[in-house]
């Protein structure tokens, strides 16, 4: 018995601007600062690698209007919004009725939400009312495989089964409109909002790419490098500088003992489906792994196109592998860094 991704769905949701477009809301937000910060925080959003981003709020309300309530509110209404049209979508492509479905996952941390989306979509779709749900809040951008990694148990222990991850995220609205520090400049130029489902099965029935293998990694005392910290104004942005080097001095660790667990090296590895963290990390992994002539350009493709989309950002790039005519048999590895400090891995056989 083997567990296949079935189908990867993405869903963006309305307001959308280019990195130009950005700028003039940027410069009205750092009114009153010094000049000589505006040029930088310019040039830091220019030279993010992100050309467009997605968002649920229009740019002047992300930078100038709302309060942590109302966004709250926003997020609360557009994830079921989202999370409704990314799973139909996903169900589509597999041929699937929703009440298929015998796992819900939904990942997102990047609002609040009781109870969680899965219990809307349930309604409006009428999954089955015997579904298993499970929520998860807390992953940040390793929550998209962190959900394939639940499924993938659930669906190894329970033979002729399904299950959706849908992974919904609005970084955007995490915004702080009065703190101009590095951290909230650096996370609001590099990430966007979006969602994003992936179907995975048990059953004989099913196609699509095999899970070879998952596993998680954690690194000690790295509590600080990531997260959130919850303020009078909303969700506060942790993001440690240190994150790139950090990623880089625990790679060897995190690679090369999980293939070898399944006979395998990094050379013989096809596929490299990384969750683009942003413009610092994806240079960091293109050092790793270019002098072994293997690339990253569908993860910096993504960034650049939506930005860093938290845990669905991932789902992205695998739907662009799941969408070319990759042959049998060549593997792929899925690879995200989040909160915790924590490193979680697929490995995939086409």
């Amino acid at each position: 018995m083997s567990v296949r991704i079935t189908s990867v769905a993405k869903q963006l949701p309305q307001y959308t601007r280019d990195i130009d477009e950005i700028i003039p809301y940027v410069e009205a937000w750092l009114e009153g600062q010094e000049e000589r910060f505006k040029r930088k925080v310019i040039k830091i959003f220019e030279g993010a690698g992100v050309d467009r981003r997605y968002s649920i709020m229009d740019a002047e309300d992300i930078f100038l209007n709302t309060t942590f309530e109302e966004r709250n509110d926003i997020y609360c209404r557009e994830m079921k919004i989202l999370g409704s049209q990314c799973l139909k979508k996903a169900l589509d492509k597999a041929n699937w009725k929703p009440t298929d479905v015998d796992y819900i996952i939904t990942v997102s941390c990047t609002g609040i939400m009781i109870p969680s989306v899965d219990a809307y979509l349930i309604n409006e779709l009428k999954m089955r009312q015997d579904i298993l749900r499970l929520p998860v809040t807390e992953m940040g951008c390793a929550a998209g495989i962190s959900g394939m990694i639940y499924a993938h148990n659930f669906l190894k222990a329970n033979p002729g089964k399904r299950a959706a991850v849908i992974a919904l995220e609005s970084p955007m609205a995490t915004f702080q409109q009065n703190d101009f520090s590095m951290v909230n400049i650096v996370s609001s130029a590099i990430f966007g909002d979006g969602a994003a489902c992936v179907l995975l099965s048990s059953s004989e029935e099913d196609k699509g790419p095999k899970i070879l293998d998952e596993a998680m990694y954690h690194f000690y005392d790295a509590t600080h490098m990531m997260g959130f910290k919850l303020v009078n104004t909303g969700l506060q942005m942790i993001l440690d500088v240190t994150v790139p080097e950090q990623i880089s001095e625990h790679f060897p660790g995190i690679i090369h003992p999980f293939l070898e667990r399944n006979g395998y090296s990094i050379e013989d590895v096809d596929h490299l489906i990384f969750h683009p963290g942003g413009k610092k990390i994806v240079q960091t992994v293109e050092d790793l792994f270019g002098s072994l002539g293997k690339n990253i350009d569908d993860t910096r493709e993504v960034l650049k196109l939506y930005g860093n989309m938290s845990s669905a950002t991932v789902l992205y790039v695998l739907e662009r592998f799941l969408d070319k005519d990759i042959p049998e048999g060549e593997l792929g590895l899925m690879l995200s860094f989040g909160p915790g400090f924590s490193a979680q891995r697929i490995l995939l056989q086409f």
